[in-house]
């Protein structure tokens, strides 16, 4: 499996796997199903501080996800992650988050952070797997008061771990493989 840059080609096919409004809201910020066709040419668009992602089986993308770097705050946020509906349940969204690990990583910000849906309990267990962990209630309460709902906010550990993350790994802008092609 790897981790490439987006490529805009696959816009369309992603924006197919939100099954739900509430996972179109998760992709584009607005909860209507299916995805409405007036997104598809301006919910990619992407600026500087946000790096965008594909999770490949072979030659098939099987997940999407954004890194969103903060340099005032010294943080990237792991953001808008979805895995194509055939392909949940499997150990994709496992080894889909350790991959994105690495980038975010590189990346040299002090925290790395995600936010999920309280609902999400597959994706709250996924990331938990994957090492990351709650952040304080009180600080979670201060990050939610801006926020449509209470999210569930989990911080990476500051020293890597998992089985995708040792001491050395892949450059930022080096393809990611995570098991066997």
């Amino acid at each position: 499996m790897a981790l490439q840059p987006f490529n805009s080609e696959f816009t369309t096919l992603v924006a197919s796997w939100a099954s739900s409004a509430q996972e179109v809201g998760l992709l584009s910020g607005r909860e209507e199903f299916p995805f409405p066709a007036d997104l598809l040419t301006n919910w990619r668009k992407i600026a500087d501080d946000i790096k965008a992602y594909l999770f490949f089986d072979g030659l098939t993308p099987v997940g999407y996800g954004e890194l969103w770097l903060d340099d005032e705050e010294d943080e990237v946020e792991l953001a808008r992650i979805i895995v194509a509906p055939e392909f949940r349940g499997k150990g994709i969204g496992t080894a889909f988050v350790q991959a994105l690990l690495v980038p975010a990583l590189d990346a040299g910000y002090s925290d790395v952070f995600l936010r999920v849906r309280p609902d999400n309990e597959p994706a709250i267990r996924t990331y938990l797997r994957v090492g990351f962990q709650p952040v304080d209630e009180t600080l979670a309460a201060e990050w939610n008061q801006p926020q449509p709902i209470n999210y569930t906010w989990l911080q990476y550990p500051a020293t890597p771990k998992g089985p995708a993350l040792g001491e050395e790994h892949a450059s930022v802008n080096d393809p990611v493989w995570v098991g066997e092609e």
